[in-house]
């Protein structure tokens, strides 16, 4: 029997998983190299527009014409705001081109599709917060939030190409379809550019800045990593999977965060 038990054979799945866990790095990879990128170069984007398009929609208030004058005038401005929209908008079909190339091929796993599990989550965590519930629900690689934070970003980001391109080439659309189609593509661009920079300003922010969690800022979009206490808290089943994944393979090398490499 004391063979038995020094050889690990019949040992308890957990013990394992307990040994797994104490040689975990302090930090996982969580974002690559490219999503990294990604994630700046929106970034960038998001602010120019933002600088060069709410002046445009607010033209008569005197901030507003400040800017588009410190800009060189409102023609420079239309031409940045053009530029960083048409690469904004070829920065979005390389995302959704990749994205969707990755998971047919099965090579990537499309963990930001929402879930009934994410509105449950919604749910149970408007509830803890409200002292109904003892247990705050446990996330995966992505919460529902994030979830929310993203599509919000894509279904925006669509209208804003589309009708930022129906204003830029009115004579060609109005060509196309009813000459209304020009000042409801204004007022839609607008105002969902209005959201889209409140959204940024108060979600987002909040998440990324002054959440207890990460304040005063969360680093792991820049430099890839989180730290395993964050990585057990903040995504608790996805730690997990991994713990088992590791426990059952025995393979320490995938403690490295490689396994989080199948996810987009």
């Amino acid at each position: 029997m004391e063979d038995k038990i020094n050889s690990g054979e019949g040992e308890n799945p957990q013990n394992e998983v307990s040994r797994v866990e104490m040689r975990l790095p302090e930090e996982f990879v969580r974002f690559s190299p490219l999503q990294r990128v990604e994630h700046l170069l929106v970034m960038i984007f998001f602010i120019v527009l933002v600088i060069t398009g709410l002046p445009q929609g607010f033209f008569e208030t005197s901030w507003a014409a400040w800017i588009i004058m410190s800009l060189g005038g409102i023609d420079i401005t239309r031409f940045i705001h053009r530029v960083f929209g048409i690469l904004f908008a070829a920065l979005a079909i390389w995302h959704l081109g990749r994205v969707t190339l990755l998971v047919l091929l099965r090579k990537a796993r499309p963990s930001m599709i929402p879930t009934f599990k994410d509105f449950s989550d919604a749910t149970g965590t408007l509830k803890y917060y409200l002292g109904l519930s003892e247990e705050h629900p446990k996330f995966d690689r992505y919460d529902y939030r994030q979830k929310f934070e993203y599509w919000g970003l894509m279904i925006g980001g669509i209208i804003m190409i589309v009708t930022g391109f129906i204003l830029y080439f009115p004579v060609f659309f109005t060509e196309l379809l009813p000459g209304v189609i020009i000042p409801v593509a204004k007022v839609v661009h607008g105002y969902e550019a209005l959201l889209a920079f409140l959204v940024i300003i108060i979600w987002h922010m909040y998440g990324a800045h002054f959440n207890p969690d990460v304040f005063p800022f969360d680093s792991s979009i820049f430099t890839g990593k989180i730290s395993r206490e964050r990585m057990e808290k903040e995504h608790h089943l996805e730690y997990a999977r991994l713990l088992r994944s590791l426990a059952k393979d025995g393979e320490d090398k995938k403690s490295t965060g490689e396994e989080k490499s199948n996810y987009v």
